[in-house]
């Protein structure tokens, strides 16, 4: 009987230590997963007794707020302008996770973070209301606008960013959606939902995310950088210019854009291969370099690499090396001018830019002007960070010198602006034989004292199927992005 009691009291006691640890477990360890987590109903609306902070544009002007409302949830979440700036806050309601900087900076705004404990005792000891702490953003309303108007009814995105700093002056993405309708405590859901069975869906990010398209020509500047930085070319270095240059070891004929010759020489230079946007010389100039070297090239500018603005940007990608080997030389020349499997973002191809028009230096994008505390201390004060050197200054010179001559006369020409000096390069890239290309536009202005680096992508061929091309479409979009900067 002793024996049989001792085995129910040791089994017992084994249930009660397992539901302690399980408890303690739950209790400690998983309650930031627990009040993160979409599900949990009552943390979220624990998080409504919270006036969230707002977030501001770069002059300080208030684009999402949070007023009183009159139902379960104290508070609703506002957005002025919301499809305008949606690709950057994201939203916030009672079910889903939020997204943008909403999510991004989710503690702050919520006042929950470990740099606001001395605001929430104070409110505890003073009986205030909790307050989250406000963000204010680099984002310019003005060229924020400009970027928006200008991409008008294409599907696609524009990324513009200061080259001397990192700070993202303007980030849109189309087709956009208003916040509001997902912000709403009643119909938030279906609002949801709604948007996210349309044909195309709004809520993806192009310029950070989303299914990323081949670069196109715009990656000839990480091609013709590689090869100065190798030592063995220069930009008077030259290849045979055939109007049709057949792919090595395949029967796969490729052709300028133009069908033609690159420009009246029987060779043609790397200079002339990006004034023109020549494929057949780049694509020579790649199977001689080889994929390590423009792989290595790539990923020096960030590709294959993660990143945070702070929100994630997905890496845009060269293709990695296979397990049977390498990228053959047909593979290799065809990513040489954006193509194969080469894939990037909008936000990549600026910071190509932006990189090259900075003498060299890559500075890494931030969104964030600061975040300011209810007691309106700094919590966090941007502070340009660089991400690293993909070039010399002496290729960033020369490769720089190939883009202003594009704009000037070759291939970017509806980049101009009068009187500013403009470096740029379209991009026209194909994704498949009967599918629309995708159009590009990556640069800067002005060219000698950059104070904006734009990219552009325009999907589905901006409706014109494989008519359009980047110099066509993109480029007066970046124009128009630029000219606002300028103008002040």
């Amino acid at each position: 009987m002793n024996r049989e009691l001792k085995r129910i009291s040791a089994l017992v006691l084994l249930m009660f230590t397992a539901l302690f640890v399980a408890t303690s477990v739950i209790q400690v360890f998983q309650t930031d997963n627990l009040d993160a987590d979409a599900r949990n109903q009552r943390a979220r609306a624990d998080q409504y007794e919270i006036r969230r902070g707002q977030i501001l544009t770069a002059d300080g002007k208030a684009i999402v707020t949070s007023p009183k409302s009159g139902d379960t949830f104290q508070f609703d979440r506002r957005y002025t302008d919301g499809a305008l700036y949606a690709a950057v806050t994201g939203y916030y309601n009672p079910i889903g996770a939020p997204t943008g900087i909403e999510g991004a900076l989710n503690a702050q705004l919520a006042g929950t973070s470990s740099d606001q404990v001395l605001d929430r005792l104070q409110n505890i000891v003073t009986n205030q209301d909790p307050k989250g702490a406000s963000v204010q953003l680099t984002i310019e309303r003005k060229i924020q606008k400009a970027a928006y108007d200008a991409l008008g009814g294409y599907r696609g995105a524009v990324v513009a960013i200061q080259p001397k700093t990192g700070k993202v002056l303007a980030l849109v993405s189309k087709p956009s959606y208003d916040p509001n309708l997902i912000a709403d405590h009643s119909t938030g859901v279906s609002a949801y939902d709604a948007l996210t069975e349309e044909t195309v869906n709004p809520l993806v990010n192009r310029a950070i995310a989303g299914n990323l398209n081949p670069p196109g020509s715009t990656f000839k500047l990480i091609t013709a950088s590689a090869a100065l930085e190798s030592g063995k070319y220069t930009p008077s270095s030259s290849f045979s210019n055939p109007p049709a240059y057949t792919l090595p070891g395949t029967s796969t004929v490729i052709r300028n854009a133009d069908g033609g010759y690159c420009g009246s020489s029987k060779k043609a230079s790397i200079a002339t291969a990006v004034k023109l946007s020549c494929n057949i010389p780049m694509a020579q100039l790649g199977a001689k370099l080889g994929p390590a070297a423009l792989r290595e090239q790539a990923e020096r500018f960030g590709f294959d690499k993660e990143l945070s603005i702070p929100l994630t940007v997905t890496p845009s990608t060269y293709p990695a090396r296979r397990a049977d080997g390498d990228l053959n030389s047909a593979e290799t020349a065809q990513t040489a001018f954006g193509q194969f499997e080469d894939r990037a973002t909008p936000m990549q191809m600026a910071m190509v830019a932006a990189a090259i028009g900075n003498g060299g230096a890559e500075m890494k994008p931030n969104l964030v002007e600061k975040v300011v505390s209810p007691s309106l201390a700094n919590l966090e004060q941007f502070r340009a960070e660089t991400l690293g050197n993909p070039v010399s200054a002496d290729t960033a010179a020369q490769v720089k010198a190939m883009m202003v001559a594009s704009v000037a006369g070759g291939a970017a020409t509806n980049a101009r602006i009068d009187g500013v000096t403009v470096a740029g390069k379209t991009g026209t890239a194909q994704n498949g034989a009967d599918d629309p290309y995708t159009l590009w536009f990556t640069g800067f202005a002005p060219a000698d004292d950059p104070q904006v680096a734009v990219a552009v992508v325009i999907e589905n061929g901006g409706g014109l199927g494989q008519s359009g091309y980047g110099n066509r479409v993109a480029a007066p979009i970046a124009r128009q992005v630029m000219e606002a900067v300028l103008q002040g």
